[in-house]
């Protein structure tokens, strides 16, 4: 009987990029919930583009700690979504919504003045690029190859190997 060489696939590359989202959202949701000086105002007020006004309004002194506490619950859940493999098409959705209300708050587009951003960006810039990797975590859950899913699975799988 000859054994065959399990080959680096798809599904592998997209579990690392699970995690590698998965972590990146956990860390940045636990950095905000113990730093207690940490706010979203400056970001939202901050904002520019054709949502500006929409942000104003949650930088106001009656929405500013919904949405504080709103992203730093977000963060942890899509965090903890992505890195555990369960329920991770939720994360994955609450992912992109936040991803695209970062973008939408700073967008790139060449006749905005870029503030509070870490670069010089024209239309892409790194929010809208992890919100992309995210639609395809969401259209391609991983969960069954490296996750709680998989080892809570009931269903056994079979193998070429149990077959012959």
């Amino acid at each position: 009987m000859e054994q065959t060489k399990k080959r680096w696939d798809l599904k592998d590359t997209l579990v690392v990029l699970r995690l590698l989202v998965g972590w990146h959202f956990l860390y940045e949701g636990v950095i905000k919930l113990y730093n207690p000086d940490w706010t979203s105002f400056g970001y939202l007020a901050s904002a520019q583009g054709p949502f500006e006004s929409f942000f104003l309004w949650m930088s106001s002194e009656s929405m500013i700690g919904i949405a504080d506490w709103g992203n730093k619950i977000a963060l942890i859940f899509v965090g903890l979504t992505l890195l555990l493999g369960v329920f991770e098409r939720v994360g994955a959705l609450v992912a992109i919504g936040l991803l695209a209300l970062y973008y939408l708050a700073h967008p790139a587009f060449p006749w905005v003045t870029q503030l509070n951003v870490e670069g010089s960006y024209w239309f892409v810039n790194k929010n809208l690029i992890e919100l992309v990797a995210c639609i395809l975590l969401f259209q391609m859950p991983t969960a069954d190859r490296f996750g709680l899913k998989r080892l809570f699975n009931t269903k056994k799988e079979i193998t070429k190997t149990e077959l012959s």
